[in-house]
């Protein structure tokens, strides 16, 4: 199933698209260069750089293609990897003994709980038990088309006495991880792509890479600025919903022009499949265990990525009026709703940085608070 929904987003190239990035730009000092693998977080990573040479643009294509496999290992619920405790590990420890972890598994934890603490539930690494009859109906859906259906509510809503959060203990002295309710399990899906997006962000800015996009799937992180003669921010394309391949600027919902900062997308037609003619998708609403139904799609710029892939996850759960004050209250975040009807709606700082509200990335349009320069 993991590798069939990623397939689809490997056909739709990623939800948000690299705009301008197939140009051979540069200047006198460095040149662009990109590259990809499809090992790691079951989606394409790209990775666009400014490089003075391509044995300099291969080194950090080769040490960013290294972290995503040592964090895919670590933040997986599918595969067992020798010597390697990660999240089934723990999972398949649950109500038997804590498993001593990674750092980078206690650091992720620990991150979902404060963000589920400051936002709600609606975004809950707890609600394995739950997400694992999705994904169990929505294989058995792709697999065959004619016996799709939905899970029995019964068989979710008892799932979901086991979704409770405060039963993850961490012992960070121990470096252990323990879930005490043995029908419990986590899923990390709604936060651990964009979370290793940012922690692989920042590591290979210190080792000297200053120029450049990762992208990984729907989350995009953006390293500096452009370095050629004519950009002074990179654009990112924005999915259309309506719209299957992304591959064409006539096919994106809009541009939005930024540096230094992380564009991720949560959307209906990212993973799903289909019963009595109806769109299942995998965004679950942990009140009603159904699929969110309140817009096609939300975009969250924020400068961190693994804050932006929390928050649209629970933007796309919240109704609209929660979901934009739940944006407008986090610092430096900004969004993009689009709703069934084609509706758009987007927070002020977001439509200061949009091709269609009049930004461009050739000139800095001289945003107007210091929260929207620290997008740009």
């Amino acid at each position: 199933m993991k590798n069939m929904a990623s397939s689809l987003l490997v056909i739709l190239v990623f939800i948000v698209s690299i705009v301008g990035c197939d140009t051979k730009e540069s200047t006198p000092e460095y040149t662009k260069y990109s590259g990809s693998f499809y090992d790691t977080f079951d989606t394409i990573i790209q990775v666009v750089g400014y490089t003075r040479s391509q044995q300099e643009y291969d080194q950090y294509l080769s040490s960013i293609h290294a972290q995503f496999l040592e964090l895919h290992k670590l933040y997986t619920t599918f595969d067992d990897y020798d010597g390697i405790a990660n999240i089934k590990t723990i999972n398949d420890n649950a109500g038997v003994k804590p498993v001593v972890v990674d750092q980078k598994i206690i650091d992720l934890i620990l991150f979902a709980r404060t963000w589920n603490d400051q936002t709600g539930t609606k975004t809950n690494i707890a609600m394995g038990s739950v997400l694992r009859i999705w994904d169990q109906y929505r294989e058995e859906g792709i697999s065959d088309p004619q016996v799709a259906k939905l899970p029995p509510m019964e068989s979710l809503r008892k799932a979901e006495l086991h979704t409770n959060i405060e039963n993850i203990i961490v012992d960070e002295e121990e470096r252990t991880v323990y879930l005490s309710d043995p029908a419990m399990s986590l899923n990390v899906g709604a936060i651990a792509k964009g979370y290793a997006t940012e922690l692989v962000a920042r590591a290979i800015m210190e080792e000297g890479l200053t120029s450049g996009i990762i992208s990984s799937g729907g989350n995009v992180r953006v390293l500096g600025k452009p370095l050629d003669q004519e950009r002074e921010r990179w654009g990112i394309g924005i999915q259309n919903p309506e719209r299957f391949i992304a591959l064409e600027e006539d096919n994106l919902l809009d541009t939005i022009f930024l540096n230094d900062a992380s564009v991720v997308s949560s959307g209906d037609y990212q993973r799903y499949y289909v019963v009595d003619d109806q769109v299942i998708h995998h965004i679950i609403d942990p009140d009603t265990l159904m699929p969110a139904q309140h817009y096609r799609a939300v975009t969250i710029v924020t400068e961190d990525s693994g804050v932006a892939d929390y928050l649209s996850t629970t933007a796309f759960i919240l109704p609209y009026e929660e979901s934009r004050a739940l944006i407008e209250g986090v610092e430096d975040a900004e969004a993009i709703w689009v709703f069934h009807d084609g509706k758009v709606e987007a927070t002020a700082g977001m439509k200061d940085i949009m091709k269609s509200h009049g930004a461009t990335g050739v000139k800095v349009n001289g945003l107007k608070t210091e929260k929207k320069d620290s997008a740009n």
